[in-house]
């Protein structure tokens, strides 16, 4: 089918023959056929690079040539700005959505296009953005991971809310190879679209004893290394002209493999050197510092512990071509378009609390293995999975190349999940009375599934009587509804049972601390935190000891849950460490961690202090002032005295303690200074900017405002990571 021919419009039509894609992919043309661009709702269901996201793009323009708007939802943050870019400059406007959740963000209505995450989509929804009743075409991406235990129940409920505030809108789900298509398709009211076609033809393997052995027949692999077959067959691939992605089990094995790799690859491209002064120039953690010379020599590794700036010097290094293999986690395979010639799966057991090591789910090596072979530039692309012992090949084959794709299971019948989306029902007015309730559970996936669904109405009822409890839900007679605390905490988006403790402990409070605040939010459900060994309890025991004073709740009686509260006690510890503006890199030293993960800590517990500034506003105002100061201090990495300095545009913590060190503690005290003072410690433009903003005619009467942006070439934070 001839890109000329469809019925799309002419700007697209044109976007595409310029960029060279003249006829449709044979799963697109199934797509076609089955009413893509009629409004029918589609169940797509084909290998990763099989041309998806054309798919989307076709029915999105349709949607707009007719005054339509597109809500496009992604699982993770690095996927939504992807798209973003992807879809931009094709004649219609894009939007992006997936920061603060307490808000309607309105002005998102203008675009033709907006792409979020779920968890944005069901924040948005909670709060009334205006423009939703508007969209007239949904399309969710990775919809397979509605399985997941984590990101899946608020998956379904923005399906099922979307589906019953705009019935008459179009639904496009997208996924790669599902064990049980008709089931999710049935669910959606979809046309089922199924292929295995993919447009660079995939060869799946086992390595074993020097040689790769395919369904088809076997390949010999040269022994450059005696002991690393993983190395063997990435320097294989750099050989034939490819490029290479090692999947392993850890940050540890993933960083191990990218230092053999540089040490044999051994690059001299002058692209990647400016790579590693890019990646030196940001947080020189000793991470870092290994990622640089690494990346220097033609080999990266990547994981959730690198900055975003880290990640993305990485991605486009192998994007173009520089860089010869990346060795990773399963993280870089969740959805980021980074193709490789060879995909080499050299970890397929992964530990598991209480389980030990588990053999991968089918699901997770297929979503590696398709990211073999990059369209347009590999003649083939290869997945293989290496085996230790002779009796593993045939096992690897059954497991993983043979096996049937993975059945989808609705999560929502989790009594975790259930209190939030039960709350956000009635919040949201959904649902106002019992039956209500009921009636829009027997619409979900999960009854879809069941039938009777008697399981899920009884953790309904019981996560019912946890928000009346709570103090969230009142019932009266046959209604339901939310209370004012449970309408603050669904639009604030946090775990109803979070909020109820944290309430709980402020109105139980005489005295306010910052590290018992911390300590508290860290112990709450929304809250990750750190992994806490037996080697950190020395220093955590020494800590309680030092600041018991401060530390709001105290060790349980119970030793089953003495490693929860040892974990939020470390990550506590970490926190009160960034406010007390250590270093980076000290950070990262102290707890083991990279950039990654202290922006990651700092991001989760800022929306939670947030979340509890209000809260406190609302219902114990004595400390509100002090949880708003400590949300500044976090936000920022900075001790209360730093605060009067911060709130100017252009200062972040390391300018800010400059001033301070210099006896400028204020702006009223920056002004009885020469300018010439404040340009020799924040040069020229700075000390101009801060000038501007100081003197009388300029004053500013938001003396509430935090800086949020940093210059252009200002100094490094962690903040500039997100």
């Amino acid at each position: 089918m001839q890109i000329q021919d469809l019925a799309i419009p002419y700007t697209l039509k044109q976007q595409y023959l310029g960029l060279g894609i003249l006829e449709l992919y044979p799963p697109q043309v199934t797509c076609i056929e089955k009413g893509l661009l009629d409004g029918k709702n589609l169940l797509v269901a084909i290998p990763t690079a099989s041309g998806k996201t054309l798919i989307a793009e076709m029915a999105m323009h349709r949607h707009i040539a007719a005054g339509g708007k597109c809500l496009y939802i992604v699982p993770l943050k690095a996927l939504a700005s992807e798209k973003y870019d992807e879809f931009g400059n094709k004649g219609v406007r894009v939007g992006i959505s997936t920061g603060d959740l307490d808000r309607r963000d309105d002005a998102l209505g203008k675009n033709d296009i907006i792409v979020a995450t779920s968890e944005k989509v069901d924040s948005l929804l909670r709060n009334g953005a205006r423009w939703i009743p508007e969209i007239t075409l949904v399309v969710v991406d990775e919809v397979h991971l509605i399985d997941s235990p984590d990101r899946g129940p608020t998956l379904e409920m923005v399906i099922a809310k979307m589906r019953s505030r705009n019935p008459g809108m179009q639904l496009i789900g997208l996924s790669a190879t599902i064990g049980n298509p008709k089931m999710l398709a049935g669910w959606l009211d979809a046309e089922l679209v199924t292929s295995t076609w993919r447009p660079v033809d995939l060869r799946q393997g086992v390595f074993y004893d020097n040689r790769i052995q395919f369904e088809e027949g076997t390949r010999p692999v040269r022994q450059v290394s005696k002991n690393y077959d993983d190395l063997n067959l990435c320097l294989d691939t750099i050989a034939e002209g490819g490029q290479c992605l090692v999947f392993v089990s850890s940050r540890r094995n993933a960083e191990a493999f990218a230092k053999r790799a540089a040490g044999a690859i051994k690059s001299e491209d002058p692209n990647l050197a400016t790579c590693a002064d890019r990646l030196l120039a940001g947080t020189p953690t000793e991470m870092v510092k290994t990622l640089a010379a690494c990346v220097a020599k033609g080999a990266a590794f990547h994981h959730a512990g690198l900055s975003r700036n880290e990640r993305c010097v990485v991605e486009e290094a192998f994007r173009k071509g520089w860089l010869k293999c990346i060795s990773s986690t399963p993280t870089l395979a969740a959805g980021l378009n980074l193709p490789a010639r060879r995909v080499i799966i050299r970890d397929y057991l992964r530990f598991s609390a209480g389980e030990g090591m588990q053999p991968i789910p089918v699901s997770e090596y297929r979503q590696m293995a398709g990211r073999a072979g990059r369209p347009r530039l590999d003649p083939y692309g290869e997945a293989v999975l290496i085996a230790k012992e002779a009796e593993q090949v045939p096992e690897l084959f059954a497991c993983y190349i043979d096996a049937a794709a993975d059945d989808v299971h609705s999560r929502i019948a989790e009594p975790t999940a259930l209190y939030t989306h039960v709350l956000s029902l009635i919040a949201s007015g959904f649902a106002k009375t019992r039956e209500e309730l009921s009636e829009f559970m027997n619409r979900s996936f999960y009854v879809h599934e069941h039938k009777q669904g008697r399981l899920i109405h009884r953790a309904v009822d019981d996560a019912l009587q946890f928000l009346i409890a709570a103090e969230m839900v009142i019932e009266v007679g046959e209604h339901i509804g939310a209370t004012d605390l449970g309408t603050l905490v669904s639009r604030m988006y946090i775990d109803p049972r979070s909020a109820s403790a944290i309430v709980t402990t402020l109105r139980e409070k005489e005295e306010y601390a910052d590290l018992g605040l911390v300590q508290l939010i860290c112990s709450t459900p929304d809250m990750p935190t750190l992994y806490a060994k037996n080697s950190d309890l020395p220093a955590l025991s020494r800590m309680m000891e030092d600041k018991g004073g401060d530390l709001w709740l105290p060790p349980p009686t119970d030793e089953d849950e003495a490693e929860g509260y040892y974990r939020a006690i470390k990550t506590a510890m970490l926190l009160s460490d960034w406010t007390d503006e250590l270093p980076d890199e000290k950070i990262c030293e102290r707890y083991a961690v990279g950039p990654g993960d202290v922006f990651g800590m700092v991001e989760s517990i800022n929306w939670l202090l947030h979340a509890t500034s209000q809260l406190a506003r609302m219902f114990v105002p004595k400390f509100f002032p002090q949880i708003a100061e400590c949300e500044i201090c976090m936000k920022n990495g900075i001790r209360r005295e730093l605060l009067p300095l911060i709130r100017l545009r252009g200062i972040g913590r390391v300018r800010a303690r400059r001033l301070f060190n210099n006896g400028m503690t204020t702006p009223e005290e920056i002004k009885k200074h020469p300018r010439e003072d404040l340009v020799k410690i924040l040069g020229q433009g700075i000390a101009d900017q801060i000038f501007d903003q100081i003197e009388p005619k300029n004053k500013s009467t938001d003396t509430t405002r935090v800086n949020e942006e940093r210059p252009a070439g200002g100094q490094s934070t962690l903040f500039r990571f997100g």
